[in-house]
C-alpha cells in the first residue's frame, strides 16, 4: 500500500512465495468474522481460550511493522491486510521466519473490512504511510477518507482506535478533515510522531525516509457520536494542500513527486507566461496612453 514499491528479486516466482508461507495466509478470511480471537488461538495454550484484542495493520507493506508489534504483544492477534499479492508473500514469509505466532495475513482491500470482522470485533487499526492517490479521481481509494473510515467505525469495539501515520503533509491535512467529517474524535495529533514516540515500532521503511528527509505526521482517533447523511465537503485531490510556494518544499512525499514535479514545470510556464504578458502589456499601455 506504500508509495514506495520493493524491487523483485530475479528468482522471485509468487505463486512459489504465496504456496510456500501458505500456512499463515488467510485466503477466506469472512469465515472468521466475528470469532477471530478465539478461532486463531493456539490450542495448547494453557487456560487462555482467546486473544485479548486483535489489532488490524491495514495496508501491511512487507510486514516489518506487524511482525515486530506482534513479538512486543502476544497477547494480541495481529491481522496483516493487503490488497497486494507481492506484499502478501513477503509479509508471509517475513511472519514465518520470524516465528512469530499471533499474525494471520489477509489478502483483502480496505473496502473489504465489514465483511473480514464482525461489529465491534477490532481494537485497534493501523495505518502507516498509506498510498496517497494525490488525484481527485482516485480519492475513493485512499484508506483515510470518510467512506473507510464509517467502515471502520462498524468493526471497531467501543474506544477502538485508528492510527494514521504518513510523510505525505497533504494527505496528512486532507486526513484531519475526513477524521472530523467521519465524526472520529482526535486522540493525538502530530507533526513530528517519531519524537512524540520514540519507541513506536521503527520499520525500514519509515527509517529510509527519515534519510531521506522526510516527517512522519499522524493522528490516533476513536470513533466519536455516528453522524447521518455525511456528504464530503473537503477538496479531493491533494495538490491543493501543498504550500504556495513549490520551491520551498524541500522534501517531496513518495507517490507525490510526479504530481509535484508537473506542478512545478506548469507554475514555471505560467510564470513565463506572464512575465512575457506584463513585457507586453507595459508597450501596450505606453503606446495606449500615447492615443488617449
Amino acid at each position: 500500500m506504500h508509495g514506495m514499491h520493493a524491487r523483485l528479486p530475479k528468482n522471485f516466482v509468487l505463486e512459489e512465495r504465496l504456496e510456500r508461507y501458505a500456512q499463515v495466509i488467510e485466503v477466506a478470511p469472512s469465515h472468521y468474522a466475528g470469532s477471530w480471537a478465539e478461532a486463531c488461538h493456539p490450542l495448547s495454550s494453557g487456560e487462555a481460550s482467546r486473544y485479548d484484542r486483535v489489532h488490524v495493520d491495514l495496508g501491511c507493506g512487507k510486514g516489518a511493522y506487524v511482525v515486530q508489534a506482534a513479538a512486543r504483544d502476544p497477547r494480541t492477534l495481529y491481522v496483516a491486510i493487503d490488497g497486494e499479492p507481492v506484499c502478501i508473500a513477503y509479509t508471509a514469509q517475513h511472519v514465518m521466519e520470524s516465528g512469530v505466532r499471533n499474525v494471520v495475513v489477509v489478502p483483502a482491500l480496505g473496502s473489504q473490512m465489514t465483511s473480514v470482522f464482525g461489529p465491534g470485533e477490532v481494537d485497534a487499526i493501523t495505518l502507516n504511510f498509506p498510498t496517497p492517490f494525490p488525484r481527485k479521481k482516485d480519492a475513493s481509494r485512499r484508506l483515510t477518507i470518510v467512506d473507510r473510515l464509517a467502515e471502520y467505525r462498524q468493526v471497531l469495539s467501543p474506544g477502538g482506535t485508528v492510527t494514521f501515520k504518513t510523510d505525505s503533509y497533504p494527505l496528512w491535512q486532507f486526513t484531519r478533515a475526513q477524521v472530523e467529517l467521519a465524526g472520529y474524535q482526535v486522540l493525538w495529533l502530530s507533526d513530528n510522531a517519531r519524537a512524540e514516540r520514540p519507541d513506536d515500532v521503527l520499520t525500514e521503511y519509515e527509517r529510509r525516509l527519515a534519510a531521506q528527509g522526510a516527517t512522519v505526521y499522524a493522528i490516533e482517533a476513536t470513533p466519536g457520536e455516528a453522524r447521518e447523511g455525511i456528504e464530503q465537503t473537503s477538496s479531493l485531490s491533494l495538490v491543493d494542500y501543498l504550500p504556495d510556494d513549490l520551491a520551498s518544499l524541500g522534501y517531496v512525499p513518495h507517490g507525490m513527486r510526479g504530481s509535484v514535479t508537473n506542478l512545478r514545470n506548469r507554475r514555471r510556464r505560467e510564470q513565463g507566461r506572464s512575465h512575457q504578458d506584463s513585457r507586453a502589456d507595459g508597450t501596450s499601455g505606453e503606446q495606449s496612453s500615447t492615443r488617449w
